[in-house]
């Protein structure tokens, strides 16, 4: 068989990630044409000429989601030596673990264990797991709906804090719509957290809170890694970034905006003792955030997927993508895990944005490797007209958002709005 039938790299979502995995396969196997499966093309994926796709509308239903991958499976299968699923959001990766068993072992790629899953898709249980396996997390309280209202005042640690649902990617919050909604929120006091619960109520969202000690520190005190769990349960590949910006519209907030890649195993050997502990396979992103008054890294959650910025890993030098499919379509498994050697970055702004906004303790990194930064969006090789102009407008687009949004996180006063 040639590479164009050993494989089908099949990709849900749409996002920058999506499009990430895309290039990623398309530089190693340029013979190979991915599919992606999606309820619609978003900006980053449109008018592309890397992939094919198929579009279902209520493709995040999980009613819709199972039989339409089952008979896309199915009709792929005696085309291909393997089938590689690989989900580009939480929700994604979570239906796909809960009915792995409805695809019928045509899926061949690793999947994090659904009963694993069940114990980290939540911030709460995945601070279990850190307690268990004596891993550093921010100091949190979870409350239910009927505990939301008076949570502040009972709280164990002093303001500012930082508040965010207990998934902020699962089904239920993604399609909640109000004005005040963000990803996360940054809150400096009790009338500003009563509003927020009070927004969340009459707009009936049911699940927990997740509110959390703000750990001192700008976004550059954020760091994130991002890893390959070979077939066997071993992180073969692990890449850890030095963020430098965050995005700060409130459907993004929080998203990295920019990351430099760190040398050397340094936090990933962290990451690689806890996911080889519990047994983790397939991709993962964690997120963390460095205390320099304790010199501790914190970690925040772990995402059973690349992250949406994960394309800051190939600045490294390392195709992460191409590890997963070496190791499972050709048996060719790492000895020792495989780690960044060297300083580069990826941004998904502007440069002249990231100079801007980002704190002063990186204006050197930016400056040393501003010349080389790379874009998950911006491909030589996929450049029509109709998709630059939709993708400079896409990166354009955070001048504004910057200019609405941007608040110093170093003050320790946010405003709710």
């Amino acid at each position: 068989m040639s590479a164009k039938t050993d494989f089908l790299p099949i990709i849900l979502g749409s996002d920058e990630n999506a499009y990430g995995c895309v290039r990623l396969i398309e530089e190693k196997y340029p013979d190979v044409r991915p599919l992606i499966l999606c309820t619609r093309l978003l900006v980053p994926t449109m008018h592309s000429r890397l992939f094919d796709y198929e579009t279902y509308e209520n493709f995040d239903r999980e009613e819709v989601f199972v039989p339409v991958l089952q008979k896309v499976l199915e009709s792929r299968a005696g085309c291909y030596g393997k089938l590689l699923v690989i989900p580009c959001s939480d929700y994604y990766s979570a239906l796909v673990s809960k009915n792995i068993a409805s695809f019928g072992g045509l899926i061949s790629n690793p999947i994090p264990d659904a009963s694993l899953l069940s114990k980290f898709e939540t911030k709460d249980k995945f601070y279990a797991l850190c307690e268990e396996f004596g891993v550093d997390y921010p100091e949190t309280v979870v409350v239910t709906p009927d505990e939301r209202a008076k949570a502040a005042g009972r709280l164990p640690f002093p303001f500012p804090i930082v508040v965010k649902p207990e998934n902020s990617n699962a089904y239920e919050y993604l399609h909640l719509k109000f004005p005040e909604k963000k990803k996360v929120y940054f809150i400096s006091s009790e009338d500003e957290y009563e509003r927020v619960a009070s927004a969340l109520d009459r707009n009936q969202y049911s699940g927990k809170l997740v509110i959390q000690r703000f750990i001192p520190g700008g976004d550059d005190s954020m760091r994130v890694v991002n890893s390959y769990s070979d077939s066997s349960g071993s992180v073969a590949v692990s890449c850890s970034g030095h963020v430098l910006l965050e995005e700060y519209a409130p459907y993004t907030l929080g998203n990295y905006a920019a990351i430099i890649t760190e040398k050397g195993p340094g936090i990933c050997e962290v990451v690689k003792r806890f996911l080889d502990r519990i047994g983790y396979r397939g991709f993962s992103n964690i997120d963390m955030k460095y205390d320099a008054a304790t010199g501790k890294c914190f970690l925040f959650e772990i995402n059973p997927r690349l992250g949406r910025s994960s394309y800051f890993v190939r600045a490294s030098g390392i195709n992460i993508m191409s590890e997963m499919i070496e190791d499972v379509v050709y048996a060719n498994r790492r000895e020792q895990t495989l780690y960044s050697n060297k300083e580069a970055m990826w941004s998904n702004v502007p440069v002249s944005v990231l100079k801007k906004y980002a704190g002063s303790s990186v204006r050197d990194l930016i400056d040393r490797n501003s010349k080389d930064c790379i874009f998950t969006l911006l491909c030589k090789n996929d450049l029509s007209l109709k998709r630059l102009y939709r993708i400079t407008r896409f990166y354009n687009s955070h001048r504004k958002n910057y200019k609405l949004y941007y608040f110093d996180k170093n003050s320790r006063q946010f405003t709710f709005s």
